[in-house]
């Protein structure tokens, strides 16, 4: 039963970590989330590390097979998890506007 959840997890984490990629290097986005997200290299950045945030958690953590020696170290994988949602936030808000050029002389 655990290499069935391990293999699934795998597949999750490198599937968002392809996205993640894609993003990054090329500013592609899947077609259901490209009419809200405005900054898709910021968009990429958080699908990385929310890709890592889940496989330090899950492989320190419920899959890792042995119990951890820190118990409260997989739980830096959800913390990193909510930098990477934090990150998606704000790729959802447009950046800063270049300032208007002035006409008037001074």
């Amino acid at each position: 039963m655990n290499w069935i959840a391990v293999s699934i997890a795998l597949a999750v984490i490198t599937a968002v970590a392809a996205a993640g990629v894609a993003a990054v290097t090329t500013g592609w986005l899947l077609p259901f989330r490209r009419e809200r997200i405005l900054r898709p290299k910021l968009w990429g950045a958080s699908l990385l590390l929310i890709a890592f945030g889940l496989a330090f958690f899950l492989f320190l953590g419920p899959l890792g097979g042995m119990p951890p020696r820190h118990p409260y170290l997989p739980f830096l994988g959800i913390g990193v998890n909510f930098v990477g949602l934090a990150l998606q936030l704000l790729a959802q808000r447009p950046g800063r506007s270049p300032l208007p050029s002035t006409t008037t002389a001074s």
